[in-house]
Formats: structure tokens, sequence, C-alpha cells
């Protein structure tokens, strides 16, 4: 039987936050035999695998596993689920998301039997009023035009664009690539301001700033497929102020070597500078507690030569001239 809309979850070793997502689905005001839920473990994963079949037991879900054979990141896992897919529509969330209980039925009441088109719905990210850096960049996911954490695309449009690129191994710019693969294949995308899913904001550890810079390699990729969306919807500019701090902090360091004073004279000055302003602005809507204000002092210093350094990974990863 043809569903009216597939629900695919990408998902490995997060069982706890997974089964909240499950039971968000479950409550949805939408037929049950309407729809399915793919839940794709991204490798091997017996506890994710046992819980999901648990919930398939209980009857109250038409709901599948599906492993893949080692670990490939979730734009792979998002292929499979929609590849294996019965529906009409296929709808994308993730694993650390809660739907709201019309989050389908919204989705489902604004498809007109268009062949080719895709939705997006709101993000709601739940911050305290002073949130962390880590809070606040994932509170911007409200603010971002497509994300894959609240998306729907009927089937045929998911064919003729291709799906996902398995390049991207991180959750990192695959939502980007897709959603620009739409527009280039004049494809509309529908914004839905009532299709809404909750993305609660997980705990980080220290520093965690310094290990999201890697992602940063795949910005290059995006930017060799779409060089003019690229720097129209991403970044209109390279990170000139990273590349001046990185500069004047080695030219300092270089004139102490050297003996020449007049060298670190003039380039200490300008990396304060800009290094001040950096955390100034990390600080501007964040908390000012002093342990989040020490994380934001240190992370800035190194932050720049880990993201400079992803960056021009990328671009010879990737065959790009990207800076």
């Amino acid at each position: 039987m043809e569903k009216k809309i597939s629900v695919v979850i990408p998902t490995y070793r997060r069982p706890q936050l997974l089964m909240q997502c499950i039971t968000a689905l479950a409550r949805q005001h939408f037929e049950r035999d309407d729809f399915e839920v793919i839940v794709v473990s991204d490798g091997p994963d017996s506890i994710t695998k046992k819980q999901v079949v648990s919930w398939k037991h209980t009857g109250l879900l038409d709901i599948r596993y599906i492993p893949l054979p080692a670990k490939k990141g979730p734009a792979a896992a998002r292929n499979a689920g929609w590849r294996a897919a019965g529906g009409v529509i296929i709808a994308f969330t993730d694993d650390d998301c809660q739907p709201d209980e019309n989050w389908l039925r919204n989705i489902w009441e604004q498809y007109c039997s268009q062949p080719y088109i895709a939705f997006t719905g709101r993000v709601i990210v739940p911050a305290p009023e002073k949130p962390t850096d880590h809070e606040w960049n994932t509170a911007q996911l409200e603010k971002a035009d497509f994300i894959t954490a609240n998306c729907a695309c009927t089937r045929l449009a998911l064919e003729k664009t291709g799906g996902f690129d398995e390049r991207f191994e991180l959750a990192w710019r695959e939502d980007s690539d897709l959603e620009f693969k739409l527009l280039l294949n004049n494809i509309p995308i529908v914004h839905l301001n009532n299709a809404i899913v909750v993305h609660p904001v997980r705990p980080a550890d220290w520093g965690i700033s310094l290990r999201e810079q890697r992602k940063s390699m795949f910005n290059a990729l995006l930017y060799k497929k779409y060089p003019e969306l690229y720097r129209r919807k991403i970044r209109q500019s390279p990170p000139w102020n990273y590349y001046i701090m990185i500069v004047s902090l080695v030219a300092a360091l270089a004139g102490l070597l050297a003996h020449a004073t007049w060298l670190t004279v003039i380039a200490l000055p300008v990396w304060l500078i800009f290094l001040g302003a950096f955390i100034k602005k990390r600080l501007t809507y964040t908390s000012r507690a002093w342990p989040h204000v020490l994380e934001m002092v240190v992370t800035s210093i190194f932050i720049p030569f880990l993201s400079v350094y992803w960056n021009l990974y990328g671009a010879f990863r990737y065959r790009v001239l990207f800076i």
C-alpha cells in the first residue's frame, strides 16, 4: 500500500534521543496507515535496532530499521532511507529533534499533488536568555532557509536532483547542497511556518567550537559545486579577519625570534585588536559567566588557525580555489 508520507531519520548510537523523536512521531495527528517511519543507522547499531523493533511490535507506528554496512555519514543514511521509502512525500528530520504533533498533517495539507515540490518547515530551538556560544550557534538553525531537521520533498523531486551528495560525510552543508540542487532544477521550495520541529540543544563539552571547525572542509565542496549560490546565500567573502589574525600573530612571533622589535610592535597590537573584536562578537549575545568567557578567550585564539586549515584542506581535497 502506497503511503502518503515516509519519514526518514538518520541516526547513529543515540538511542535515547531517537526514542524521543519516535515518540513524537507516534503522537502525530495523522492516520497511522498513511505514513511510515524509516530509521537508518549510519553503521551497525544493535541497541538502536532493538529499540526500533520494540516500537514495531507495539503497533503504534509503521516503522522500519535499515542499517548501513559501514559509517558513511547522514547524507548516505538519508539516501538509503528515501530510496527504500514508499511515500509520495519524503519528510526528513533528525534523531535529536521532536516534531510537533501536527507536523505531518500540515505538510500534507499543503501538498496539492504537484510532482516536483519541496517543503521547509519551522525549527524551534529552546535556549536560555543568555545562551552559551554553542547554544547560540545551534539557535541559528531557526533562521535557516532549508534544513534537513525539518524538510520534505516529493519522491520525484529527489529522483530528479539525485538526493543528497554523499561526499558530505558530516552533518554540514549537505542540506544546502540539496537546497541548491532544488533551486537549479526549478523545483519550488515552500516555507511552512506551521510545520514545526523542536530542536533541543544537546549538551556540549568544553571547547566544542574547536572540534566543529573540521566541518569547514565541506564549505569548499559546496563552493566548488555552486560558487555563485555559495557567495550569495552562505558567505559573501572569505573570512579575512581570520587571515589577518593568523598573519599578525605569526609576524609578531617571528619578530620576537628574529629580534626584530619593530615587527613585533606593529604586528602584536593588530592581532590583539582583531582578537578582541572576535571575542566581543562571540560574547555579544551569549553568557558572561566567567567560565564561558574564559572558554571564548581561549578558543578564539585557536579558531582562526583551525578554520583556515580545514578550509585549505577542503580546497586541496576537492581541487578548488577556495580561501
